[in-house]
């Protein structure tokens, strides 16, 4: 018997997900919430007027319209707990728990947490204090730093400078003036990476991992990757910079090693699991994790390679 579906989002990634799900023989229909323009009648694809914030009267709403899976876009309801609560209530949800998806909503938790289980990463620091911070910017032996809102920003809470002076003028930003609000109460400042980044993302059980073919995305606002970094501009997959050798290398050392320590701390890691990475002299280095489909990666990704 064909499924509902309901997917958790409003943005181009969520369109894709529902455009991609109506096609399936297996899915009757699909249902976002809170869905756009693009998804108000298109097909076997229709809004759902429900708070996606109110999780009981989403699980609540789910059991009375019989959906048997809800698929979450953004980080947002992950990070608030959203997996934990729907499945709690009987409600099969796509998506990691809070818990183990602190390894987007917390950059401090996923720096410890690569050091822990040697994913290599760039140098790091995290700071609850702004003087703390610069005091560090300014004896840090790094050529360009990289300031960074430990929580969620949005795909902007990210800063390169180029000097130190550019460096603690993004720690005040972020931490005095809240230009990402609560985001920014702790600031992970880091060396910057040279290199090619590319996204590398995958399917997990918690305990295998069926990588995706790699994509890029565009950060920076403007031609000549100059200006601010933003949450993506466009992206093209798959991106000719990683091979199939090197794919199987980030698959072992960053995406595999990642699931096997959520494993081992107690917090199975379900759902997609995106690692930015700069392709480093040095070899391939995580610049972040995402708990979930990069938009806009997702509208031009494809099956798994395995």
């Amino acid at each position: 018997m064909a499924a509902r579906v309901l997917v958790i989002g409003s943005g181009g990634r969520e369109h894709t997900l529902a455009w991609k799900l109506a096609q399936s023989p297996q899915v009757k229909q699909v249902l976002v919430a809170p869905g756009n323009a693009g998804t108000a009648c298109a097909g076997k694809i229709s809004n759902a007027a429900v708070s996606v914030n109110d999780h009981s009267a989403l699980a609540q709403f789910c059991k009375d319209e019989k959906i048997e899976l809800v698929v979450v876009g953004p980080e947002a309801p992950l990070a608030a707990g959203i997996v934990g609560d729907l499945t709690s209530a009987g409600v099969r949800c796509f998506g990691p728990t809070a818990q183990a998806a602190q390894l987007e909503s917390s950059k401090k938790f996923a720096k410890e947490f690569m050091d822990r289980h040697e994913i290599p990463t760039a140098q790091w620091r995290a700071f609850t204090n702004p003087e703390d911070a610069c005091s560090f910017i300014t004896s840090a032996n790094f050529p360009a730093l990289v300031v960074k809102a430990s929580g969620l920003a949005a795909g902007k809470g990210v800063i390169v400078a180029k000097s130190q002076a550019e460096a603690c003028r993004a720690v005040q930003e972020i931490m005095q003036e809240k230009s990402f609000g609560a985001a920014g109460e702790t600031v992970v400042v880091e060396e910057f990476l040279e290199g090619e980044e590319v996204s590398c993302l995958c399917f997990t059980d918690g305990k295998t991992v069926a990588e995706m073919p790699p994509a890029q995305d565009h950060k920076r606002l403007l031609d000549g990757d100059e200006g601010p970094n933003t949450g993506g501009m466009g992206a093209y997959c798959p991106a000719p910079q990683v091979s199939k050798d090197l794919l199987v290398k980030i698959k072992n050392t960053i995406l595999q090693r990642a699931v096997d320590g959520m494993q081992q701390e107690g917090a199975p890691y379900t759902g997609i699991l995106y690692a930015g990475i700069m392709l480093t002299k040095d070899g391939p280095k995580v610049l972040e994790f995402n708990c979930r489909f990069g938009d806009p990666e997702c509208q031009v990704g494809h099956p798994p390679t395995s």
